[in-house]
């Protein structure tokens, strides 16, 4: 292995070039050398690398949160502890060669997403995206006067982000490019997004994979060149080849190894979102025709760019916090692939019908199901001594429970990752009856170091232990 000598490659070295910026993964030559011996040496601990945050909301609750549903263990296992049974029929079998970085955290509330006052009844999926984060009640207008909670994504992103280029990054699936009023007289920005900067400032959220690959690398200073190089099919990695080959010149035979492969993978991810922007002008008939070119149809080719944005930042360290809204409420997609053609908003409805709790329960699994992707990329990327797995946090729930009542009680959240040890892993803990969600949001800040008295409607921190 090759060292420089004297001086270390900078954490922050970017492959500049005209209008690119590559942000490179963490590399031994980033490290001084006796550093990098003593990593290497078999007595010396492993070093946890810079804590990473995923939080993903899915809408309409789960079909594991009815009355029947509970009782077949449609979501939470009926064991608690770590000698649980997923259900192999239950919404998230698909994650049972992972439960090592799995735990369950089963039948806590979402009161805020409640109705407090008369006027508000109804409005349920109207506000429940701006509680899942912020664990707050939302105010109701359709002014300008928004009003709900600084969310817990931005709250940790402001301890976690160091001298990251950007302190954190918002995506999403679906259409949420509404403005003004909803339904309800709540304002569509509380359905549009899970991200608060503040009490009243919601941030955007990024639907175009495009979007978030030039926002990550810098990929054109004005429409101008963006749309020069995509008329020619070119690559962003052709902008910064001389600096590429300088950059290599310096480096060991396993850094040479682990740029080249980040590269092929910012190559690749790009020749994806090239693809789908093809196919999408192509004049083919679209399943989706209000989407930018940039967004493809399938809903699981939309999820696995959007993990594989993630990865890519968060190897290159370009951001450390995700939020990611998986879906709209309300909205009626159909996803053919989970074996059901119901709409998602009517299979939640499901009158309490066992077969009708059935088929959402299919679109459960096959939204859990796109889980798994994630977890193998964050596996199979080094982070210093060990996986980005290792050292990510992935919160996914929702702020809803049964759909078919909009009730916000017993609501599906599970956490997954390494998380540089915060989770026991392999672990279903059941909340005392009454448990506000926001009891975890405390006890995550907790453990990142974040001294905070309180979040939301918390009472106190909830323990993520298992007794032996």
């Amino acid at each position: 292995m090759k060292f420089l000598t004297h001086t270390t490659l900078p954490r922050r070295t970017f492959l500049r070039g005209l209008s690119a910026s590559i942000a490179l993964p963490y590399l031994d030559a980033m490290e001084p050398a006796g550093r990098v011996f003593g990593r290497l040496s078999k007595a010396a601990p492993k070093a946890a690398g810079h804590t990473r945050v995923v939080a993903i909301e899915s809408v309409h609750g789960a079909a594991g949160s009815s009355a029947w549903g509970a009782s077949k263990h449609l979501w939470a296992p009926k064991e608690v502890g770590r000698q649980f049974t997923l259900n192999p029929d239950g919404a998230l079998i698909d994650l049972e060669p992972w439960r090592k970085y799995l735990t369950i955290v089963s039948n806590t509330d979402v009161r805020m997403a409640e109705a407090f006052e008369a006027p508000e009844i109804g409005g349920d999926h109207f506000r429940s995206s701006a509680v899942f984060l912020t664990q707050a009640h939302p105010k109701q207008t359709q002014g300008s006067d928004l009003f709900v909670g600084t969310s817990w994504d931005q709250v940790v992103a402001r301890k976690l982000a160091g001298d990251t280029p950007l302190q954190s990054m918002q995506l999403c699936i679906e259409n949420l490019d509404q403005a003004g009023g909803c339904y309800y007289n709540y304002a569509c920005a509380y359905t549009d997004t899970i991200s608060w900067a503040s009490p009243s400032e919601p941030l955007p959220m990024i639907r175009n994979p495009r979007t978030a690959f030039e926002l990550l690398f810098g990929a054109g200073s004005n429409n101008a060149d963006r749309s020069a190089r995509r008329k020619d099919n070119g690559s962003i990695l052709d902008w910064v080849v001389s600096e590429m080959r300088g950059l290599q010149r310096q480096l060991g035979p396993e850094d040479r190894r682990r740029v080249d492969q980040y590269l092929q993978n910012v190559r690749e991810l790009e020749r994806r979102i090239q693809a789908v922007e093809a196919k999408n002008t192509s004049g083919e008939e679209r399943a989706l025709p209000e989407a930018p070119a940039g967004v493809p149809d399938d809903f699981a080719e939309h999820m696995r760019l959007m993990f594989d944005i993630q990865v890519l930042a968060f190897q290159s360290d370009m951001t450390r916090v995700f939020s990611f809204k998986t879906g709209r409420d309300a909205s009626s997609r159909t996803f053919p692939e989970s074996g059901t053609n119901k709409g998602f908003h009517p299979a939640s409805h499901h009158g309490g019908r066992e077969s009708a709790i059935l088929d959402f329960n299919l679109i459960n699994r096959y939204h859990v199901g796109m889980l798994p992707y994630l977890l193998k990329r964050l596996q199979e990327t080094s982070d210093g001594a060990g996986s980005l797995l290792d050292s990510t946090l992935i919160v996914y729930g929702s702020p809803m429970a049964d759909g078919n009542v909009h009730n916000h009680r017993r609501c599906p959240l599970i956490l997954l990752g390494g998380a540089n040890g915060m989770l026991p892993g392999n672990a279903h803990l059941k909340a005392p009856d009454g448990t506000p969600m926001a009891d975890v949001f405390l006890s995550l800040m907790h453990q990142m170091g974040i001294d905070a008295p309180s979040f939301g409607d918390s009472v106190a921190p909830f323990a993520l232990s298992v007794n032996a």
